[in-house]
C-alpha cells in the first residue's frame, strides 16, 4: 500500500529524517517508535504533506505523493491524526466531524452525505452525534475521540495516528487501542501509529519501527525488537523488561 524509499528531510543544516525507507501492506498495524525528536512526526508530517521530503519517495498505491499538498493527499486516501486534539470550539461534535467529511471529499458531497458520513464515524468511536451536542466539556479520553472521528470522516485507506494515547489513564488507553484495533477489523483502515506507551502499542501491532536521530535503527516483530540492544540501549531502558513482558503476553 505504501512505499517509502530513501525519505529526506532537511531544515537548514538540521537533518531531521534520513535516508528512511520502508513498505506497508494494506491491513497492517505499524508501530512507528523512538525516543523524543527521533525523526518520528517529521516522517509523519511528509507522508500526510505538512512538509514536502527533501529527498526520496513516498508511493502510495502505486502512485508518487511526495510533494502533494496535505489536501491532495487526504483526496487520495490518507489521514492523519494530531498529538493535541484542536476542535473547533464554537461549532458542535457533529459539526466538526461534518467539516471533516467535507474537507475528505474533493467536491461533489451533499451537507446530508456529509452529515450521514459524520454520524457513522462517532458511531464507531462511541460519540454522541444528536445536532446540540457541543464540545464543551469533553475530557481528555473524548476528544482524542473526537480526533479521530474526524480523521475517519475523511474516509481514509491508511490512518496515521499520532500518539492516541497520550494524556489518558490505564482503561483509556486500553480502550483506546482497542478502537485502533476495531477500525482496522470494521473499516478495513491500514494504520501507522506513533506512540511512546510501549506496553500497550507492544499489543496492537503487527510490526515495528525503531527510529533514532533521523534513521532508522531496528525493525521486526514487537517482540524481536524489544529485545534488540541497541532498541533497548537508546530507548527502552529500564522499561526493556516491562516491554518485553507484554510482548509475551501478546503471544
Amino acid at each position: 500500500m505504501l512505499k517509502v524509499q530513501g525519505l529526506t528531510k532537511k531544515f537548514g543544516g538540521f537533518t531531521a529524517v534520513s535516508a528512511v525507507s520502508f513498505d506497508l501492506e494494506q491491513g497492517e498495524i505499524l508501530g512507528l517508535i523512538g525516543p523524543n525528536g527521533s525523526g518520528k512526526s517529521t516522517t509523519f508530517n511528509l507522508i500526510a504533506g505538512l512538509y514536502a521530503p527533501t529527498a526520496g519517495n513516498i508511493e502510495f498505491l502505486g502512485r508518487e505523493i511526495g510533494g502533494l499538498t496535505s489536501a491532495a493527499i487526504c483526496h487520495a486516501g490518507i489521514a492523519r491524526t494530531f498529538q493535541i486534539p484542536r476542535p473547533f470550539k464554537k461549532l458542535s461534535i457533529l459539526e466538526n466531524v461534518t467539516l471533516a467529511a467535507y474537507y475528505g471529499r474533493d467536491g461533489g458531497m451533499t451537507e446530508g452525505e456529509a452529515r450521514r458520513i459524520a454520524a457513522d464515524a462517532l458511531d464507531l468511536i462511541g460519540l454522541p452525534h444528536a445536532a446540540g451536542e457541543r464540545i464543551d466539556g469533553l475530557g481528555a479520553a473524548a476528544l482524542k475521540k473526537l480526533e479521530m472521528a474526524r480523521a475517519l470522516a475523511t474516509q481514509p485507506k491508511l490512518l496515521l495516528a499520532d500518539e492516541s494515547l497520550g494524556g489518558l489513564d490505564e482503561a483509556e488507553m486500553e480502550q483506546a487501542a482497542d478502537m485502533l484495533r476495531m477500525i482496522r477489523k470494521e473499516r478495513n483502515i491500514t494504520i501507522i501509529w506513533v506512540e511512546h506507551i510501549m506496553g500497550v502499542l507492544m499489543r496492537v501491532v503487527d510490526r515495528v519501527l525503531v527510529l533514532d536521530h533521523g534513521e532508522i535503527i531496528s525493525r521486526g516483530s514487537p517482540a524481536e525488537v524489544a529485545r534488540d540492544p541497541k532498541v533497548i540501549e537508546v530507548y527502552l531502558g529500564r522499561d526493556a523488561a516491562e516491554v518485553q513482558a507484554h510482548t509475551e503476553a501478546r503471544a
